[in-house]
């Protein structure tokens, strides 16, 4: 187990790195001061999880995680100073995982670490297998492909299984709720912004149109609904 952490405070690299070596020995810290060794390190080292700060010496976060995520998949767990919900979203929006505002507890820390890889990593059952057909959409629950006009889609874990609960439940409102349960667990409860941000991310890979989505359709105030058969606007 390798986690990167990319921050140039002194005092909060040794504090993590102390929690973890308390409550979860087996993790290996590798640390940086700037984005630019981060970058380097997160390409050498090939880490199972990176722990990204906004505020670095050399450049934002944000560049350095749009960076990673042309690269990779690799869990992206945000952490900064900065708790404003635009800077929660942005990091959301362009990838990250999830979000921790200073100051957090070393407890809550390996939490979320945890949490963010397991979801990263467990991806739904292939028992049961089957698939979903929706138009020129194609799911395949026992390779977990998925085409669209006979393409294969480039989808994130994450990504993948808000598509399977949608799909397996086609036809049926979803509330926010349980969405959230499903995919990033009961702690999340009320976290609205990780389910909207990823049906975004969706829609933006599944539509024709994401501003007129024919499948995943927005039941308001309530949930999501998949359509069995496309929506066409009028």
């Amino acid at each position: 187990m390798k986690i990167l952490l990319i921050d140039d405070d002194p005092d909060v690299v040794e504090a993590i790195t102390l929690s973890f070596s308390v409550h979860w020995p087996e993790a290996e810290i590798v640390a940086a001061v700037d984005g630019r060794s981060g970058l380097e390190l997160f390409r050498r080292e090939n880490p199972d999880v990176a722990l990204l700060d906004i505020s670095l010496p050399d450049t934002d976060g944000f560049k350095v995680l749009r960076r990673m995520r042309e690269e990779s998949d690799v869990p992206v767990l945000m952490i900064s100073a900065r708790g404003e919900e635009v800077d929660k979203v942005k990091g959301l929006e362009l990838g990250a995982d999830d979000y921790v505002t200073k100051p957090f507890g070393s407890l809550e820390l390996s939490a979320r670490v945890k949490a963010v890889m397991r979801r990263a990593q467990a991806l739904p059952p292939m028992s049961g297998g089957g698939r979903f057909e929706a138009g020129p959409l194609v799911v395949n629950y026992t390779t977990h492909q998925v085409t669209r006009h006979g393409k294969p889609l480039k989808l994130t874990p994450i990504e993948y299984k808000l598509l399977y609960q949608l799909t397996r439940n086609a036809g049926q409102v979803l509330l926010h709720d349980q969405l959230l349960t499903k995919i990033w667990g009961p702690e999340y409860l009320g976290e609205l912004d990780y389910l909207r941000i990823y049906v975004r991310r969706l829609r933006e890979k599944l539509e024709e149109n994401p501003q007129q989505p024919a499948y995943i359709l927005t039941e308001r105030g309530l949930g999501y609904r998949f359509a069995e058969q496309p929506v066409h606007a009028s």
